[in-house]
């Protein structure tokens, strides 16, 4: 006779992995703090000093884990003092520059918190709101993300482009993206576990985080002026994740080329009409000026037509190759030598 009842391997096994999963959850510190960090030297001392303090008043137990996204100037030297002078501190260091998207991904990866926060360390970002957001969080919020009220030190030309571009998004996005919002942001660690298995190449993760729904609540804030140091947010550079954000969670200017083509068919069939009439009834004339004209109207719609294509077409390649989003070279805590990192090549990064 058949039992449905598991055997006692099966039991013991299942049992095991419980254990573990209790045992692993335990050792979890209440809340992680991942910092993605380039070219932060002159920085770094005062951030830690502010997120260990912060940490402190808002979380029994704590880490704090700050990436070297392959910087030029001494951060990962700065990153390996202050790893071995507070306990609590992880300095993770990439194989090289990966871009900020990325390095805050492998930051998230290693994070062991049950809330995690993500928080660029140029002190524009207060980590003395952390325990704002504990405090939200307890109210049962899956994520809490910083909206800013105001902006200090941003030139008008910045202002304006970050304006247009969150509402531009908005109009575009499939997926309902809050406005004037950064990375800066707690999330639960389902939030998180679920971020992390999102293989995107093209990351932009206050996108990916919306996309993936939950309770989420707004925590408004001044965003300060930066520390020490200068943007390494240049203007390609904001154009790039300005792109990335659109292209990910939108297919509008897929739409948009249609609407151009289709647009574009009765204007080139009234010009043939035109041209056909004018031809019979004897009133042709030389018309290099109108034919000009028409060549670079057709012209013009045809490359942006490719050029929206041709975005979507490299994304594409760049995701179907597979490769590591990631790699960390080196991983520093206190009170212990470099070990290495343990690279995995999985496409979620190392």
């Amino acid at each position: 006779m058949r039992s449905d009842r598991p055997t006692d391997r099966s039991w013991r096994g299942e049992s095991k992995l419980r254990n573990a999963a209790i045992v692993e959850a335990a050792e979890r510190p209440a809340l992680s703090v991942v910092a993605p960090c380039y070219n932060e030297q002159e920085t770094l001392q005062v951030f830690v000093e502010r997120a260990v303090a912060a940490c402190k008043s808002a979380a029994p137990t704590w880490e704090v884990v700050l990436v070297n996204d392959g910087s030029r100037d001494n951060t990962w030297e700065v990153i390996s003092r202050l790893a071995q002078e507070f306990p609590g501190v992880v300095g993770v260091n990439l194989s090289r520059n990966h871009g900020h998207q990325l390095a805050a991904t492998a930051g998230l990866s290693l994070a062991k918190g049950e809330r995690v926060v993500l928080i660029d360390a140029d002190l524009q970002d207060p980590p003395e709101l952390i325990k704002d957001m504990m405090v939200r969080m307890d109210e049962g919020f899956d994520v809490v993300y910083a909206k800013r009220r105001r902006r200090a030190s941003e030139s008008a030309f910045k202002l304006a482009t970050a304006g247009a571009f969150y509402r531009i998004l908005a109009s575009m996005s499939e997926v309902e993206i809050p406005t004037d919002v950064g990375d800066f942001r707690m999330m639960s660690r389902r939030t998180l576990d679920r971020l992390n298995a999102m293989p995107e190449h093209d990351r932009f993760i206050r996108g990916m985080v919306a996309w993936l729904g939950g309770r989420q609540s707004e925590l408004l804030y001044d965003r300060d002026a930066r520390y020490a140091g200068e943007t390494s947010y240049t203007l390609p550079k904001m154009l790039a994740l300005a792109t990335a954000g659109i292209t990910s969670f939108s297919t509008a200017p897929l739409r948009f080329a249609v609407i151009l083509a289709v647009c574009g068919i009765p204007i080139a069939l009234g010009l043939m009409l035109y041209t056909i009439i004018g031809f019979f009834s004897g009133h042709t004339a030389p018309g290099w000026a109108s034919l000009g004209l028409m060549l670079c109207f057709f012209s013009i719609g045809q490359l942006l037509c490719l050029a929206i294509i041709g975005s979507y077409l490299g994304r594409t390649f760049m995701q179907v190759k597979g490769r590591p989003l990631y790699f960390v070279d080196e991983i520093v805590v206190a009170q212990a030598a470099p070990v290495p990192a343990p690279i995995k090549a999985t496409r979620r990064g190392s």
